[in-house]
């Protein structure tokens, strides 16, 4: 980013951080106002009896993921090869987001990767007392859920995110079924995702890691004691000239 930018985006970026509205962007998990966004195109979430299970699945998966990608694919990483970005747990997890202001999930918001979606139904999580959860608050807390639980992920990253990082080395994220041995959830706070996600971060001297997938506040939940409550919302867009807004949807039909 040129110097030409900088000094007035940081002008901005101090007059927004200082706002009332930013203040839960440090806060941790919002544990009595959980809400699971799911998108029209997009499979139901449940509650899995086991999923423990699913998270040693999707370990074994990258393990033979990664030795394949050291047979067949190139080490050059200006390669034209591209493969899976993201770190964060398996999308068919529970994973949900805060309600804001306007009482609109936030996950209907700040989503990484759109494709768009003008409608979805939202589901309220029950969250009990007393569940480990892991706050990723800043960049060096997910650096040390990587060096404490790592996996290698080197040879299926290395040419998606050299392209985003600019860095060639050793890459490593969390080996989730190891973190939920430990926590019941993980969650990524707002300001962590805004400061930190889809650079490089250092692990140790040979390896680093990056945020990538991930939506802001999104908690990802790895017990099965969290339990889905109330009955579903519906949310729809709704253009009022220069101003789009999610809209609760009363009587959907």
């Amino acid at each position: 980013m040129s110097d030409e930018l900088q000094v007035p985006l940081r002008r901005v970026a101090e007059h927004i951080a200082a706002s009332a509205h930013a203040t839960w962007w440090g806060e941790p998990v919002a544990e009595r106002s959980q809400w699971q966004v799911e998108w029209d195109d997009a499979p139901t979430h449940e509650i899995m009896a086991d999923p423990m299970a699913l998270l040693r699945k999707v370990r074994d998966q990258i393990v033979e993921e990664e030795l394949a990608a050291r047979r067949e694919r190139p080490s050059d990483v200006t390669a034209n090869w591209s493969g899976n970005w993201w770190s964060r747990p398996p999308w068919e997890l529970p994973s949900t987001t805060r309600a804001l202001f306007d009482e609109s999930p936030a996950g209907l918001w700040f989503v990484e990767d759109s494709l768009g979606w003008e409608q979805a139904n939202t589901r309220r999580l029950g969250v009990p007392a007393g569940l480990r959860i892991f706050e990723i608050d800043t960049a060096e807390a997910w650096a040390d859920l990587c060096a404490r639980f790592p996996i290698e992920v080197t040879a299926q990253k290395r040419h998606d995110w050299y392209r985003a990082t600019g860095r060639d080395g050793a890459w490593v994220v969390p080996d989730w079924a190891k973190v939920a041995e430990h926590y019941d959830a993980v969650h990524l706070q707002t300001q962590t995702y805004l400061s930190a996600a889809g650079i490089a971060i250092p692990v140790d001297e040979q390896t680093a890691t990056v945020i990538a997938g991930w939506d802001p506040d999104q908690t990802f939940w790895f017990t099965p004691n969290v339990r889905y409550i109330d009955d579903p919302v519906r949310w729809v867009v709704e253009e009022n000239g220069e101003r789009t807004d999610w809209v609760r949807q009363e009587n959907p039909t």
